[in-house]
């Protein structure tokens, strides 16, 4: 227990002497380095036979800014270097007994006919293979991403670039009869590659990969990103021969789904809960943050309503937000966002307003989109 509690906790709260010690999640990491390593994938020092931890032999430096005492996050996850090109990557060990349908629903939505179309906002999977010593696990991996909100989205257009991928992919997922059912914020994620040239660490994205410096980056304006839905844990394919999907409630990331609060026993279509899902998103993730994106809140109401009967496909979500975005021209999609219940006094917010009505100036002549969506998104 005390194993699984450590596996997920911050390492400035938990004990420098426990830290020292592998988790049992992450000695199976450890104990497979040598074989990643010869299908090409090279763990950090810490997940190396032999590891001893670094910041004891440095007792008057902070233990935490050593790159080895930061421990895995997740006992499913860790984060490894691509040998052939050096690039960061994710792997992610799936047990078939309790993701049975992952591995079958990340390769068909990986497959060759899919991934080159340019609606598939579904994380690519690079490579999948069996562990031999452990029958019930399965590795997939993907490229290293970065949570869709940080760091924050600067202008009303940034959202509106995103909300036009992520209404995408979920179009996508649904005409394939793909039910995500954790479709939340922490699920979406972006390739960071272009806004962050140099990358960043995986366990600090604040910090550079060496875990020296700062991670430089520019933002998505200049820099437009692709967003991806990640974590197929929960998802289904269905057949629509079979007649309409219906599930047992399933709770993913966001517990307040209706449907689920006062369940009687009656199988739910997993569409609508997705429609749930997304339109909760944009009301605590963006509505309830941000000043400017009203217009978002009457299609979120609706995505949200209690009835998932009275919720709108994914078709008629993406048709009443392309009517939502008509009357918004580039000085609202230029817009500096606000955070709200952070007001600015005067001066500080017309030093702000000043200076991103520059750089917005210059985007312009740059002829930077005011909806930065990446090639072919």
């Amino acid at each position: 227990m005390l194993d699984d509690v450590l596996a997920f906790s911050d390492p400035l709260s938990v004990p420098q002497e426990a830290l020292e010690k592998l988790t049992k999640p992450e000695e199976w990491w450890r104990d497979r380095q040598a074989w990643l390593a010869e299908r090409g994938y090279m763990l950090r020092p810490r997940y190396r036979p032999g590891w001893t931890p670094s910041w004891k032999a440095h007792p008057d430096v902070f233990p935490w800014k050593f790159e080895d005492y930061h421990g895995a996050s997740n006992p499913h996850l860790m984060d490894a270097v691509s040998i052939p090109d050096n690039q960061l990557v994710v792997l992610k060990k799936v047990l078939k007994s309790f993701n049975p349908l992952e591995v079958e629903v990340v390769q068909y939505l990986s497959s060759e006919a899919l991934r080159s179309d340019p609606r598939n906002h579904t994380v690519p999977i690079l490579e999948i293979f069996s562990v031999p010593d452990d029958p019930e696990a399965t590795v997939l991996v993907m490229p290293l991403m970065r949570q869709c909100d940080d760091p924050a989205w600067q202008t009303v257009g940034e959202i509106v670039a995103f909300l036009t991928q992520v209404f995408e992919g979920l179009q996508f997922m649904h005409e394939l009869h793909v039910a995500h059912r954790d479709c939340v914020a922490q699920n979406i994620m972006y390739d960071p590659r272009r806004m962050y040239p140099h990358m960043f660490h995986p366990k600090d994205p604040d910090k550079s990969p060496d875990f020296k410096s700062k991670a430089r980056h520019s933002n998505r304006t200049v820099c437009p990103v692709k967003y991806y839905f990640i974590d197929f844990g929960l998802s289904r394919r269905y057949n629509p021969e079979d007649g309409p999907p219906r599930e047992h409630p399933i709770r993913g990331g966001d517990k307040s789904v209706p449907e689920f609060q006062s369940w009687k026993g009656d199988l739910v279509d997993p569409f609508p809960t997705d429609i749930y899902y997304v339109g909760n998103m944009i009301r605590t993730d963006i509505l309830e943050k941000f000043e400017g994106v009203e217009f978002l809140a009457p299609l979120a109401d609706d995505m949200t309503a209690t009835d998932p009967i009275q919720r709108p496909t994914i078709q008629e979500v993406v048709r009443r937000f392309d009517a939502l975005l008509k009357p918004l021209d580039n000085p609202i999609l230029r817009s500096r966002l606000l955070l709200r219940g952070q007001p600015e006094d005067w001066k500080t917010r017309w030093l702000r307003d000043f200076g991103h009505s520059l750089r917005s100036f210059g985007y312009a002549l740059l002829r930077k989109s005011a909806i930065p969506l990446p090639p072919s998104s």
